[in-house]
Parts: structure tokens; sequence; C-alpha cells
């Protein structure tokens, strides 16, 4: 494991109680929104397989969960056990018993090939360095038809709400993140990652190397999170 990966490996664990309070509080609620629009770009059918690549404390699962009605199989991986470990916990409480979920690599599925119906990553495709890689393992686990959903922040591309936003991203969410998770590191890191993650159509070049069709990408809330739909075929 490499020191990069170590790192966010760390932090994670290290920001996983405040985790869930601060995506609400740095979003304005929005990424509840974002999740729920995420779950239907799927266009899932009862009785499917999904995978949720860095489900952290499971929020992606449980949107997944309740547009089914329960009538699905969703197997939920990340790296950090303290993001797994608070997943568990909520999964306890609701008394779900359709998700699993399991410390894994992205770049090393624990699952046979063409098992997937739909294979989902929110906010976490920015901190995976080899994303061809992955990209490349998400498709192998897909079914024939099968999609390929990412939402991840992204950054406008201009105008005056450019320049709001980068002040807010830079200054203000680095602030209020290391106040309440009493890790500066961490929410000093999350800017960075955004801005260096590619813009939309560059990252749809790579969903297409990866062998995936008929991609589409729609951005929300001004430009700040982009999702992103691909199809194996």
């Amino acid at each position: 494991m490499n020191n990069e990966l170590d790192f966010v490996k760390e932090m994670f664990d290290k920001i996983s109680p405040k985790y869930d309070f601060l995506n609400r509080l740095l979003s304005f609620r929005q990424d509840t929104f974002w999740r729920t629009q995420m779950v239907r770009a799927a266009k899932l059918t009862i009785d499917s397989q999904v995978m949720d690549v860095a489900c952290g404390t499971g929020d992606v699962a449980l949107e997944i969960n309740a547009q089914l009605r329960g009538r699905v199989k969703i197997f939920g991986i990340d790296f950090s056990l303290g993001m797994l470990t608070r997943g568990h916990r909520k999964l306890l409480l609701k008394k779900n018993s359709t998700i699993d979920l399991l410390n894994a690599d992205a770049l090393h599925l624990p699952f046979k090939k063409n098992k997937f119906d739909a294979v989902f990553i929110a906010f976490g495709i920015r901190n995976i360095m080899d994303r061809h890689r992955a990209i490349h393992e998400f498709y192998k686990v897909l079914k024939k038809d099968g999609r390929l959903v990412v939402l991840e922040l992204t950054t406008p591309e201009k105008g005056l709400f450019r320049k709001l936003y980068l002040g807010y991203f830079r200054k203000i969410l680095p602030m209020i993140g290391s106040f309440f998770s009493k890790h500066t590191q961490a929410y000093s890191y999350l800017p960075e990652s955004v801005l260096n993650f590619p813009d939309p159509i560059c990252f749809t070049k790579i969903m297409k190397e990866s062998g995936f069709k008929q991609i589409k990408f729609k951005q929300m809330t001004f430009g700040i999170v982009t999702l992103f739909v691909g199809i194996k075929k």
C-alpha cells in the first residue's frame, strides 16, 4: 500500500464519527438530493444485485434499498474500517438485512465477473489515483447492459458562482470541517482533491476507454457535483 493511500485511509478512519453530520452541513443538505438522483439514474429493477464502492457509512446503499423497497441485494465496499463501523451501526438500527458491508479495495474487487446490475461510487473516485484501473474493475463485475453510476464533486466552470464557490471551498469549508472533525488535513485535502479532478468531458473519456458506452453526464447545483452514467455493452 503506498503512502498516499495510507494517508487517505487514515484520514477517513479519523473523520468517520463526524462524516455524516459534516456532509449535511457543508453541502446544505444537498447531498441527500444528489444521492436520490444518483440511484434513480441507475434505473434498477426489483431483485437487482448492486455494488456500492467507497460506500462510507452506507448512505447510498440505504437510498438504493429505500427506492427498491428492500427488493435488492446490495454489497457495499470500503477500505476504511472506521467508515464501515459507522455503517454497520446504521444497518443494525434499521434492522436491514439486504446490505452487506465489506472491507475491500476498489482496485481488487472480491467478486466474480458479470455479477452486478449496477455499480455505484459516490464521492470516491477522486480519491483513487489509478482511476483507469478502478473503472476497468467496475466494468468487469458488471453484467451486460449493467450501469456504472458515478457521483462526484466538481468545480463550476465560470462566472461569479465559480468565484464564490472557490472562496467557500478553499477558506470557509476547511475551517468548519476541521473545527467539527478535529482533523485539519482532511478538509484541506478535500478542496485540493476536487480541484485536481478531471472536468466532465475528460472523465467521460476515461469511462469510454474502459469500454463503457452511451455515457452521459449531468451537472447539478450549478456544477458543484456531476453525475456520470455509462452502460456495459
